[in-house]
């Protein structure tokens, strides 16, 4: 299995998947990063964004696009649970899932 995975999200009906694809990979050792943008920024409200933000940091790498959340009604100062400001970001995060990861995924 490769040693990483990244997962880019741009739809608000597929949480079921990346919590279990992510549960997954961290099972097998493998590190996570999952970036978050235009619509998928609504997931930030749902119930099960408390358990993917308090997964293990240092294998599960989780962050949203700002500008998207924006966009999507919400106020930039409310930081979504379980995230930094740092991890309110661009969409270079896109970009080094692309780079950096092993493995990528749309979801």
């Amino acid at each position: 299995m490769a040693k990483s995975i990244g997962i880019f999200v741009t739809s608000p009906q597929n949480m079921r998947h990346i919590m279990g694809i992510t549960k997954a990979a961290v099972a097998k050792g493998a590190k996570v990063k999952v970036f978050f943008t235009w619509m998928a920024t609504h997931l930030t409200k749902c119930p099960e964004w408390d358990a993917l933000t308090s997964m293990d940091k240092d294998m599960v790498d989780v962050s949203i696009c700002v500008d998207s959340y924006k966009k999507m009604g919400y106020d930039i100062a409310d930081i979504p649970a379980g995230l930094t400001q740092k991890e309110m970001a661009t969409q270079a995060q896109h970009g080094a899932i692309i780079e950096d990861y092993d493995c990528y995924l749309t979801l």
